[in-house]
């Protein structure tokens, strides 16, 4: 599970669109391997996380499309803005989560990027695809607790 962060451990993006389009189940804290000019962007909050994704790939972890923008100092040894990343997890985590895409279905997403004492980590979740009646499900439920919330100011 992912620790309570602070304000000296600041949120550095977030998958906004997640929660909308997936159902998560189970959420776990991940690290990520990153080069000096991936760390320096990923700071300055340079980061999108929309499109992203995690696959297992030969007993390791890898994450897809997260998009971490050139650093505007680097030079010629700058990194690529979409590559494979990998995220660093225990041998047993990894096994879990294959297992649970392996047989339910199902996807592994990012859901935020966050400084923990100085390193970047990643929060991921198993998740699994929100049919559209349960995304206006949803949005109905967030409206209504919306006015309610007003009602009470009142």
């Amino acid at each position: 599970m992912a620790a309570r962060r602070t304000e000296s451990d600041p949120v550095l993006a977030t998958n906004r669109k997640a929660f909308h389009d997936y159902q998560v189940i189970e959420r776990l804290e991940a690290g990520i391997q990153l080069v000096g000019t991936e760390v320096k962007s990923c700071r300055a909050r340079a980061v999108q996380m929309g499109e992203a994704y995690c696959r297992v790939l030969d007993g390791q972890l890898w994450l897809f499309n997260l998009q971490i923008a050139p650093y505007a100092q680097g030079n010629r040894f700058n990194h690529r803005p979409k590559g494979m990343r990998r995220l660093l997890l225990h041998a047993a985590e990894i096994r879990k989560l294959a297992q649970l895409v392996g047989e339910k279905g199902g996807t592994i997403i990012p859901l935020k990027m966050y400084l923990k004492t100085g390193l970047i980590k990643l929060e991921i979740a198993y998740c699994r695809g929100k049919t559209h009646g349960d995304k206006r499900e949803s949005l109905r439920k967030k409206q209504d607790q919306l006015e309610t919330r007003r009602a009470l100011r009142r």
